[in-house]
């Protein structure tokens, strides 16, 4: 069910909410948190299909914010999504225009959940400093996405330098899987270390940087980061050590290929993870992710030493 208010308010939107509640009997008492995405000037539905399918894992309220570009004057037209249209969530959708757009919180504040976590979620363009920006000093947790950027590995390099407890990126989260299986390579005897690594991927995308940072100051050994053209995302990883070669290969996208010394090659179904995926793993903690601020703000500086 989707309801249209053109026109109106943050204020008559939280009315009609509260209405609805009491009459359809939905309620809130089973949400966890607030996410507000702001999708700038980008469609909302992908953010919001993402959403949703994250919400039955992490039943929430979701507020997006998309303003109208070039519409004159300053309204506020909203639509609010429920039942099938919003998961396991409620999705309220603001559409600001004029000079509204630039007091996004306070948009947002009367239709925070009371007393529950708020996320913030930029799925396309990062700003320049997410905990300063008006919606990031809100939340506990910001979340950005350096693959949806002009130049992700610009975007990377300067959400380092501006780091804070409580942010994260999804070039991070695509990685986790590669990280699980990594270390579970080196958890085996012989025990050796690592005398290098090289990561190999798509030129541009940033979870090929963040793997090799992430490598670089675990390992303090060398890593070599080897760009392609046209690959999909991270295609390889290997660790050279004195007895052999371990390698972690997943050339199209699907499954991946483990290779060890005296051990017979293992296969793993390693599909490119999805956006709601990612989404839904960030929602599992709303603790700041230690491990993540120190490859950010630590290992990528190793990259250039």
């Amino acid at each position: 069910m989707i309801i249209e208010l053109p026109s109106t308010t943050t204020n008559e939107v939280n009315k009609r909410l509260v209405k609805l509640r009491d009459e359809g009997g939905a309620v809130a008492l089973g949400r966890v948190l607030t996410l507000i995405i702001d999708v700038g000037d980008r469609d909302v539905e992908e953010a919001v299909a993402a959403a949703n399918e994250a919400s039955h894992e992490h039943p929430c309220r979701v507020i997006v914010i998309a303003p109208r570009v070039g519409s004159t004057g300053n309204t506020l037209d909203a639509e609010i999504r429920l039942g099938g249209d919003a998961g396991a969530s409620e999705v309220i959708v603001l559409h600001p225009s004029g000079d509204l757009p630039a007091h996004g919180d306070t948009l947002v504040i009367p239709l925070l959940l009371p007393d529950a976590p708020i996320v913030v979620w930029w799925p396309y363009a990062a700003p320049e400093d997410p905990a300063e920006s008006q919606l990031g000093r809100m939340a506990q947790r910001r979340i950005t996405d350096a693959s949806q950027c002009t130049h992700p590995l610009t975007t990377l390099r300067r959400l380092s330098r501006v780091h804070t407890a409580g942010n994260t990126d999804l070039a991070w989260t695509r990685i986790t899987i590669w990280r699980g299986l990594l270390a579970a390579t080196l958890d085996q005897a012989p025990y050796e270390p690592v005398q290098r690594a090289v990561v190999s991927g798509e030129s541009t995308h940033p979870s090929v940087d963040m793997l090799a940072a992430w490598l670089a100051q675990e390992l303090r050994c060398p890593v070599e980061v080897v760009r392609q053209h046209g690959a999909l995302a991270i295609t390889e990883v290997r660790f050279e050590r004195r007895s052999g070669d371990i390698v972690l290969y997943r050339p199209d996208g699907k499954t991946a290929a483990l290779r060890q010394p005296d051990q017979p090659e293992h296969r793993i179904a390693m599909p490119i993870r999805q956006l709601q995926e990612c989404l839904a793993e960030e929602l599992r903690r709303l603790d700041p992710d230690e491990v993540y601020g120190e490859v950010l703000t630590k290992g990528l500086a190793r990259l250039d030493s």
